[in-house]
């Protein structure tokens, strides 16, 4: 079986919404002095927190994604990395790098994740959804 993918017709996360957290990998020593830590882990995966705002119809494409593709977050999935696929390359004056026709050159990255602890919460705000959920970034 291979690995699912996230739909190319759901769009970017939100950019207000974006918070990201590094699993913590140490194990603490126990005793008396100053607190001293060891690694637990030789990698840990990296915890972000996504959302996004859909109509009714891509709702259903989030819904289906989910509960169906993921069987309720369970399984893991190809996601487009949302701070770097599709931007553009920039020089070091911060202007995009372009091809021999004038097209910037898009950068691309996936990353491979699982849904988080928390299922996915929904909020409706008139006649759109605020999604809500938390990824774990596979190292």
């Amino acid at each position: 079986m291979s690995t699912a993918t996230w739909p190319t017709s759901l769009p970017r996360p939100s950019r207000t919404s974006w918070q990201a957290q590094q699993d913590d990998g140490r194990v603490r020593r126990t005793g008396g002095g100053p607190p001293g830590y060891r690694r637990r882990f030789s990698s840990m995966a990296r915890m972000v927190s996504l959302s996004i705002n859909v109509p009714r119809s891509l709702k259903a494409v989030f819904d289906n994604f989910y509960a169906d593709t993921t069987a309720q977050g369970s399984t893991p999935f190809w996601m487009p990395d949302p701070t770097t696929d599709g931007w553009a390359l920039l020089d070091a004056q911060g202007k995009p790098v372009t091809d021999g026709t004038g097209r910037p050159i898009l950068l691309s990255a996936q990353w491979l994740c699982l849904f988080g602890d928390e299922t996915p919460i929904e909020t409706i705000q008139g006649v759109r959804f605020d999604i809500a959920f938390t990824v774990a970034v596979m190292p």
